[in-house]
């Protein structure tokens, strides 16, 4: 149902092209344990959630949103300004009634961007992979280092995946990466801010609207 109803919404996206470069990426996360609510009550919810949604995005406020398999999702606004984006939130019933765990990053493309999908819409899974830093007063003098072996590391997998998006959150807030393939966590493995204890990963499949990421 969730996967119709995402289907559904893209049909309202704006096809205004925001401001190159200037996006805010919003993480709606999985609550562990999520308050139980009635049945009747979470329908109502997330129809109100879904509505808002197609809301902003006639708005040209959303430029792309999809769910994780699994609970949760991400949001990304073409707008730099996290109080605007916080506001622009804030109309969410399901956001309201803390449904989940809400980020609010702002966004810079490495590889890659943020495009308004076209229809006909081909809806799809994707492997998307959170970065988050445990910079610690014990590792903060190693942090250039491992960031440049980190990065070092993603720009190898571009030989060997297809890397649709690339970007990062800012200096303390690590980054994202979206692949065009499933893969396992161990390959991250080998990654030297993970084994080092400097970065810590999420890996999550994210159903989207193909064209998203500016892929074609």
């Amino acid at each position: 149902m969730m996967k119709l109803l995402f289907t559904v919404v893209l049909l309202s996206l704006s096809s205004r092209v925001a401001e190159a470069q200037s996006f805010t990426w919003v993480f709606l996360n999985k609550k562990a344990h999520a308050d139980e609510i009635p049945q009747a009550q979470l329908d109502s919810l997330m129809k109100g959630h879904m509505n808002n949604i197609q809301r902003l995005a006639r708005e040209g406020k959303l430029i792309a949103a999809g769910p994780f398999e699994g609970g949760g999702g991400i949001f990304v606004f073409a707008s730099k300004s996290i109080s605007e984006v916080g506001t622009w939130l804030e109309t969410d019933p399901g956001v309201r009634a803390g449904r989940w765990t809400v980020d609010i990053l702002p966004y810079h493309p490495l590889v890659g961007s943020i495009c308004p999908a076209k229809e006909p819409y081909e809806m799809v899974f994707y492997t998307l992979i959170r970065f988050k830093p445990n910079v610690t007063k014990f590792n903060v003098q190693q942090a250039p280092e491992i960031m440049k072996r980190h990065d070092d590391f993603l720009k190898s997998l571009r030989a060997s995946f297809v890397v649709l998006a690339q970007g990062n959150f800012g200096a303390d807030d690590g980054g994202v990466m979206v692949l065009d393939a499933s893969i396992n966590a161990s390959l991250f493995e080998k990654n030297p801010a993970i084994q080092e204890g400097f970065m810590e990963m999420e890996l999550l499949r994210l159903y989207i609207a193909k064209g998203s990421f500016c892929e074609k």
